[in-house]
């Protein structure tokens, strides 16, 4: 039987001009001054972590620069090509030295398209802004939805991407075969998070006390809830106890993995089993579980 209220809906993301260009007269995305960067930019070799009065500890470049997350990156490459570089100059830095706070082995360094290289912190490429007018500055956390400012204690994180199910076939936001971005919350590293349609408020319906069946869909387990991007609230995070294990909730929805993603970023091949929408993502727009 369907019910109406199991369907978590995502957001459509409506991307005006192609995102691959990053339009420089979009909100946020740049003037198309000449004068701004056009190229990735290395500004230092470290790496560290700042306390800002509003964003707490947030991770910045050797200078203070702010560095940020781009949720089109999911998959862990950069989808910030051409103009929207413009904006967002890639940040990377060599063998950075890495400050206190920080662990080393959270960062690494992928091979962009054209070539460049550029550093990532937990499988996320980093970027400085252009709209930073120096140290300090974190004018372009939130923009459009799609950049946040990088921070080591994110309990989730969102993803704006295809959705492809484990049967190969595309969806959009209503489950249905078809094609566009979706935007969606993962884990910290770009995994991607799942509720169970037939769940209640704080209840896990789906997990057997033998956690027999946790390979298929495992619990999200976390000790605690840290912090959200800034178009969320905390207040949708929570934790419920499930058979002496702890396990996240988002607007009262036990939150899972799929197994046969693999844990690998960007992976949604849940979304179609074992028929579309019977395991709904999260998002900003989710309706609170039922009781």
């Amino acid at each position: 039987m369907r019910l109406k209220f199991i369907l978590i809906p995502v957001i459509p993301l409506m991307l005006i001009g192609g995102f691959d260009s990053c339009s420089k007269t979009s909100g946020g995305y740049g003037s198309g001054s000449s004068t701004l960067p056009t190229s990735p930019v290395t500004t230092t070799n470290s790496i560290q972590l700042k306390s800002d009065s509003h964003f707490g500890s947030v991770i910045t470049d050797g200078n203070g620069n702010t560095l940020y997350f781009f949720t089109m990156d999911a998959n862990g490459s950069s989808a910030c090509t051409a103009g929207c570089l413009t904006a967002w100059p890639v940040f990377y830095a060599a063998s950075p030295t890495i400050g206190t706070g920080l662990m080393s082995t959270d960062f690494s360094t992928i091979t962009r398209s054209d070539g460049s290289s550029q550093t990532t912190y937990k499988g996320w490429p980093l970027y400085t802004y252009y709209g930073d007018m120096g140290p300090g500055n974190i004018n372009g956390d939130g923009i459009q939805g799609l950049f946040f400012v990088a921070k080591p204690d994110y309990t989730v994180m969102l993803a704006n991407i295809q959705l492809v199910g484990n049967d190969g076939i595309k969806y959009d936001s209503t489950y249905k075969p078809g094609t566009g971005i979706t935007q969606y919350v993962t884990d910290d590293r770009g995994v991607t998070l799942y509720s169970f349609s037939l769940d209640k408020a704080d209840s896990n319906k789906f997990t057997k006390s033998d956690f027999s069946n946790d390979g298929v869909f495992p619990i999200d387990q976390v000790s605690s809830t840290q912090n959200v991007p800034s178009t969320l609230s905390k207040t949708m995070l929570g934790t419920i106890t499930v058979f002496g294990k702890s396990q996240l909730t988002f607007k009262g929805w036990p939150v899972y993995r799929f197994g046969a993603d693999s844990l690998v970023r960007g992976n949604t091949r849940g979304v179609s089993v074992p028929t579309p929408g019977f395991w709904p993502l999260m998002s900003v727009s989710s309706p609170l579980a039922p009781h």
